[in-house]
């Protein structure tokens, strides 16, 4: 096939920029024929809030240059990973204008909550599901905690709610697990176009031989709220000297104001550092406070045998079976966390679950079996766009939605 891959990059790097660059690698390998169409966040700097609104809603620079794409590669599917702000919905118009399948990969929870996160205040938030109209997201500030950038994301949602963008533009939808898929059921889009396909490594990185004499935790990721870090030390304080960890990843300034005995700051770190750690990693800890997407280091602690240590909140809860590739606790608990290290230290498990760990990437998260309902969701989207064209008395004219048309035009 000629497929033509899309994606918005974020200013901070994270795991939709390494699925973006994992699947082009799997189709690229494969025989397909892969352009490549993407726009970073860091320009959005010296752009005035009113354009960066404008853009939001309707980007004629993207539906223009999509266009030209399409006909010029003679593209036969194009695959959107992530559309916001600068890319915006104008992609889906161009490409069912010209009668080419659309497929949109439901990283995040964006169409749903205007924060993407259905997190706020320290918990899991869900006020805005199922709402065309998400206003509480600008009262609470939840987008870069400013209400006009909360403001300008309620309106691209409710302006192609409107529209009917979700459900009429894009051919089929791929959540990243089943967890994810009943949540955007519950928020609207069609349960028929939603198909879960998960996260996978292009590159084995092969069984790890654990941390032997030497055993120590591991936390990789963002050093942010949501990530449960806050958490995560206050359960090491009381762990003291049970199992040193290791954390690795940063954060905002000074989100971290004071150290804690038996925790070591590695910082940032490569990715062949981080392959390294989980493979000498007695577990991975995976405290989050939120429902994560798919956490790709999940599945690269599953690669190298490491169990999972993770709270029973969304994705996480349907990952990591107790016992099996690791141990669950209860959310924002830190007793609970605290008993779990301590459960899972002593009962003397860590060691024979390696090889169940590996198992379970070796039956689920392979670039093979990937590949294979990959197709089969392309499939799909191409069988619906085809019945869509045959329907008597269709016209692909340029339907681009009023609001955001005429938002174009002023602005």
């Amino acid at each position: 096939m000629r497929i033509l891959q899309v994606h918005n990059f974020y200013q901070q790097p994270g795991g939709e920029d390494q699925v973006f660059a994992a699947e082009f690698a799997l189709l690229t390998a494969r025989g397909h024929q892969v352009k490549q169409y993407s726009v970073h966040n860091d320009s959005l700097h010296g752009i005035s809030r009113l354009r960066t609104f404008s853009r939001t809603l309707w980007n004629g620079q993207t539906y223009q240059a999509i266009r030209r794409l399409l006909q010029s590669e003679s593209i036969e599917l194009v695959h959107a990973h992530n559309t916001f702000p600068l890319i915006s919905p104008a992609l889906y118009y161009a490409a069912h204008n010209a009668n080419i399948p659309v497929v949109q990969t439901l990283h995040n929870y964006r169409l749903l909550c205007p924060a993407a996160t259905f997190f706020r205040d320290g918990n899991v938030c869900e006020q805005c599901l199922g709402s065309r109209l998400p206003y509480q997201a600008i009262v609470h500030r939840c987008y870069r905690q400013s209400a006009a950038a909360s403001a300008t994301a309620v309106s691209m949602l409710a302006v192609h709610h409107a529209a009917g963008t979700w459900t009429s533009k894009i051919d089929a939808y791929i959540a990243l697990t089943d967890f994810a898929r009943q949540k955007f059921i519950d928020g609207g889009l069609p349960p028929e176009q939603i198909y879960v396909k998960s996260g996978f490594l292009a590159a084995d990185p092969g069984l790890g031989a654990g941390s032997g004499a030497q055993p120590y935790a591991l936390f990789i990721g963002r050093l942010v709220e949501e990530k449960g870090i806050d958490l995560l030390c206050r359960a090491w304080s009381r762990l003291g000297s049970v199992i040193p960890l290791k954390i690795a990843g940063e954060g905002p300034p000074g989100f971290l104001t004071r150290p804690v005995s038996g925790i070591e700051y590695l910082g940032r770190c490569e990715r062949a550092h981080i392959l390294e750690l989980l493979k000498g990693a007695a577990f991975l800890i995976m405290p989050s406070l939120w429902y994560e997407g798919f956490p790709m280091v999940i599945v690269e602690a599953l690669a190298c045998g490491t169990p999972v240590i993770a709270s029973a909140l969304g994705s996480m809860n349907e990952l990591i079976q107790d016992g099996v590739n690791g141990f669950r606790f209860s959310p924002g608990d830190a007793n609970a966390l605290v008993s779990c290290v301590k459960n899972a230290l002593h009962d003397g498990k860590l060691a024979a679950m390696r090889a169940a760990t590996r198992t379970c990437y070796e039956q689920n998260y392979t670039a093979d079996r990937n590949y294979e309902t990959l197709m089969s969701i392309y499939n799909a989207a191409c069988n619906r766009r085809a019945t869509r064209c045959a329907i008597p008395n269709r016209s692909y004219k340029d339907d681009r939605p009023t609001e955001a048309a005429s938002c174009e035009r002023r602005h």
